[in-house]
């Protein structure tokens, strides 16, 4: 049997994002495959902080050093220290956030790319962060035996800015979990949790930085108040990068009652969030894929996004689709959801569909056709 290691370390470190892709593909692989010999690397952790492993054939490989200084190491210092002084030998190493380590020659790399935003939309980026990732993506890219890209939009933008050729690349769609579900019973206990309770809300998931485009969100906020909607915006995710203009715009629009900043969810009180909602509003800037669509919709809930980089892959015809950058747009764009019963209804419907089309295990089965494929 090949011996593969996973790059565990973003399920451990992040909540959402990346840190959630890698869990449920990890699941579900774990689910599917009992006999391929697959080590979790994981850094900054220790074996007594780590729950059991996912099966028996799945085995942690954990180091203390944590991931900044891995970082300054392998990609800033560029020392050589191979990953398999942390995960022992293997056939292949997976690395699942942007940047590939060190590996001895006769190991097999695939790199997973989620998304370009750094380039793409640069103002919305982390100077600092930017600076990294212009560096030690493409190397990352060009090293690695092969890439998974989380879209056929990424996978174009990798082509087109890195000048990397097509058959090196392949699409590994995200998939929704079961738990995503119309709830009602638990709702007014979450709301009530979240001191949410007042009004119907907009519910908006992701790290708060730019580039998910919040202070326009809360400029259409603002404006449909003013039209007579009496309803709130509530978002979802942990603190993230350049937050001023955000604070700035819910002070001057006066929105402080009504913006709610409930910071990170677990994953086990989102469904009831996203049932609850009256739509889901994500008009993000740019995005590798775009999971809270689908996680709306599975919860029977319409969906507002916007119609740039890998979004309308994933929303197909069951969102309202509006140019981000347009506040007209997408007040109404949300005026539509909130008041126009029909469309909602039909949105709805084939919101439920759509998600039906994205599953970890689909996701699952087909990565390993893709371990076959760079095992060779």
């Amino acid at each position: 049997m090949p011996k593969i290691a996973i790059d565990y370390t973003p399920a451990y470190e992040q909540g959402g994002g990346i840190g959630r892709y890698v869990r449920e593909l990890v699941s579900a692989l774990a689910n599917q495959d009992a006999v391929t010999d697959y080590r979790l690397f994981v850094s900054g952790a220790q074996h007594k902080n780590l729950p059991p492993a996912p099966r028996t054939n799945f085995v942690w490989k954990p180091t203390r050093i944590n991931p900044k200084w891995l970082a300054r190491i392998w990609h800033r210092a560029q020392i050589p220290i191979p990953i398999e002084i942390f995960t022992g030998k293997n056939d292949l190493f997976h690395a699942t956030d942007f940047v590939l380590p060190p590996v001895r020659s006769n190991t097999r790399t695939l790199l997973t790319v989620h998304d370009l935003s750094f380039v793409r939309v640069p103002e919305a980026a982390s100077p600092s962060l930017k600076a990294y990732l212009d560096i030690v993506v493409p190397r990352s890219a060009k090293r690695a035996d092969h890439i998974l890209a989380d879209s056929q939009a990424t996978k174009e933008d990798l082509i087109e800015l890195y000048r990397l050729p097509e058959n090196k690349i392949t699409v590994l769609l995200s998939g929704v979990d079961q738990r995503f579900h119309r709830l009602s019973a638990s709702l007014l206990t979450m709301r009530t949790k979240y001191q949410i309770e007042k009004r119907p809300y907009i519910f908006s998931v992701g790290t708060v930085q730019p580039r998910k485009n919040y202070v326009r969100l809360v400029d259409a906020l603002a404006n449909l108040r003013n039209r007579g909607y009496d309803i709130d915006l509530v978002i979802a995710g942990g603190r993230g990068w350049l937050e001023d203009p955000l604070h700035h715009i819910i002070t001057d629009k006066k929105m402080q009652e009504h913006v709610h900043l409930i910071g990170f969810v677990e994953d086990a009180d989102l469904p009831a969030l996203y049932s609850a909602a009256t739509c889901v509003a994500f008009p993000s800037l740019y995005e590798g894929f775009g999971l809270p669509i689908l996680e709306g919709m599975a919860c029977g809930t319409p969906v507002l996004t916007s119609q740039v980089s890998s979004l309308p892959e994933v929303a197909g015809d069951a969102a309202i689709m509006v140019d981000p950058y347009n506040v007209d747009e997408i007040i109404d764009g949300l005026q539509r959801l909130i008041s126009d019963t029909s469309l909602r209804s039909d949105l709805i419907q084939k919101g439920y569909e759509q998600a039906k089309r994205f599953t970890w295990k689909a996701s699952a089965k087909y990565l390993q056709q893709v371990y076959a494929q760079v095992l060779g």
